[in-house]
């Protein structure tokens, strides 16, 4: 059998130096707002290229926060419009909809499945004050026409960077430091993935960064003494400490999955399959290689026959989920047919080169 992911596998490479950390930990006794999470939030901060990075207890509330501190600082007000990618995990929604603000789909750019700049355009109206983009699979969206679109209209760049830890610009800019604020999502199958929950946000603003140490914190930068309205939403000490010796390898992982990939492009040949978009560059880090297929139950059936591990990123968008009623009714067909063709195979840094044969010798023969 060859795993979809072997998370196993990933994080038994860093056994000794979890167990150093975790033994500090433990002898230390200080679990929450240590400094194992300011040495993390530094070092991520610097990694991204941004002036602050705040950790916080996963990717949506990382996201949220992001919004409600727009809305303490000004820069948004709860009933804003927002526009996001239809072509996305719904958490991306959910935080707008946490945050008081109302959601506005954006069809998807069928090259690249991320948010369609043509599509931004034809769906901006004066009530629009945000743009979230989601960064899909771990490939950057268009971010230089989406900041441009934003700096001419005065409207936040706000990127969903959860599955995009590393990927770089043509600038040699990173994920995390290509809008206003970024915010990413360390689930323990990411690229950057923790052992449990864990999040963070990036940005170069000075005041949203302030405004986000309470919000993080029950409202406080005092203990007992709550300035505003806040959340417990804090990165613990020990995932904190996890990343950090994780956060070392990152880019030689994000390496090995482009040269997964790049061999699935160059050798998987079949017309029944459609690869993925890929210019070849760094800006793609592969949290997930995704083909499309017309009859995907057929095609999935056919992978386990062959013990080929496989997932759907995702079966449902989030405007036909049955949570979200109120946008049942959108017509967003290169989502929906997306949706409906998409399959993740086995990619990750620690498979190995017979296994990629195999995968691709399977899918020949499809």
């Amino acid at each position: 059998m060859i795993p979809f992911l072997d998370i196993h596998k990933i994080n038994a490479r860093f056994h000794d130096e979890f167990q150093s950390e975790f033994d500090v930990i433990l002898n230390t006794s200080r679990f929450i707002l240590g400094n194992k999470l300011k040495q993390f939030e530094d070092d991520y901060a610097k990694y991204c290229g941004t002036k602050y990075c705040i950790g916080t207890g996963n990717g949506l509330d990382a996201l949220t926060l992001i919004l409600k501190g727009y809305i303490a600082t000004g820069r948004l007000q709860e009933g804003d419009k927002v526009i996001v990618p239809s072509t996305t995990f719904i958490a991306t929604i959910l935080s707008v909809i946490y945050a008081g603000l109302e959601p506005v789909f954006i069809d998807a750019n069928s090259n690249t499945f991320n948010i369609s700049i043509e599509e931004i355009k034809t769906h901006f109206s004066k009530d629009v004050k945000a743009i979230i983009t989601v960064h899909l699979y771990g490939q950057l969206a268009d971010m230089n026409a989406i900041n441009t679109f934003c700096k001419t209209y005065n409207i936040l760049c706000i990127e969903d960077a959860a599955q995009a830890h590393g990927a770089i610009n043509e600038s040699n800019v990173k994920a995390g430091n290509l809008g206003d604020a970024a915010a990413f999502s360390f689930y323990p199958s990411k690229n950057l993935g923790a052992l449990g929950d864990g999040g963070a946000i990036t940005t170069n603003d000075e005041e949203l960064y302030n405004i986000l140490l309470k919000l993080r914190n029950y409202g406080s930068d005092k203990k007992y003494h709550h300035k505003i309205i806040g959340y417990n939403s804090r990165l613990d000490e020990m995932q904190a400490s996890f990343l950090s010796v994780k956060l070392k390898y990152l880019d030689a992982d994000n390496e090995k999955r482009r040269l997964i990939a790049k061999r699935y492009l160059l050798e998987v040949e079949n017309a029944k399959i459609k690869l993925p978009y890929y210019n070849g560059s760094k800006d793609h880090v592969f949290y997930a290689f995704v083909i499309q297929v017309d009859d995907r139950e057929m095609f999935i059936e056919y992978l386990n026959k062959h013990n080929i591990g496989n997932l759907i990123h995702y079966p449902i968008p989030p405007h036909q989920q049955e949570a979200l009623k109120k946008y049942n009714g959108l017509s967003l067909p290169i989502t929906e047919q997306i949706h409906k063709t998409v399959v993740s195979l086995p990619i990750s840094p620690v498979m190995i080169d017979d296994d990629v044969t195999k995968v691709i010798k399977i899918l020949n023969a499809y």
